[in-house]
């Protein structure tokens, strides 16, 4: 991996401690609530996965696949491939994301579950690349620069997502505009 990824940026450790603290936060904020967990494939699956142990609540897990990217840049256009299979009318909604760059995809995520009658909707993201966007998550991990990151799910070409950590992809990895 050292030939691919310039440098780490977020060990395993750091975000398993973090993934506890979060845990811990959302099951005192959603206590006698009746929480749905939602989360946006396919990036979101070791944060979601280790999130949820260590939300101490009877909750259900459904899952969306939305996308705007397109290798390493976003082409402002939401698609939803893979929708909710349960209603989500009434009830109190966590969206789990594993980064937000812009926040045009969550944005419309919101809209639309808003527009589906959730009862609440709030976002927990492993990442937020504050700079980029002007969306405020109720729950973040970390805030990060405007680079390039692969690791814990979230990939590039559908690679690395196996990463154990967040790394910063070397940029000759992404960078075509010299071929």
């Amino acid at each position: 991996m050292d030939k691919i990824i310039q440098k780490v940026l977020i060990s395993e450790t750091e975000i398993l401690a973090r993934c506890k603290t979060l845990g811990q936060q959302i099951t005192q904020d959603y206590k006698n609530k009746d929480l749905v967990v939602i989360g946006l494939l396919k990036g979101c699956i070791p944060f979601l996965s280790d999130l949820t142990k260590n939300i101490d609540l009877i909750l259900e897990v459904q899952y969306m696949v939305a996308s705007s990217y397109h290798g390493s840049t976003t082409s402002g256009e939401i698609q939803i491939k893979y929708d909710l299979e349960n209603p989500i009318a009434g009830k109190d909604v966590l969206i789990v994301e594993d980064i937000i760059d812009t926040g045009q995809t969550i944005n419309t995520i919101m809209n639309l579950l808003k527009a589906r009658g959730a009862k609440s909707i709030e976002v927990v993201t492993l990442l937020d690349k504050i700079a980029n966007n002007n969306l405020r998550a109720k729950y973040i991990g970390f805030e990060i620069p405007n680079e390039f990151v692969v690791g814990y799910g979230l990939d590039f070409q559908q690679k690395f997502r196996n990463v154990p950590y967040i790394g910063i992809l070397k940029k000759e990895f992404y960078d075509t505009k010299g071929e």
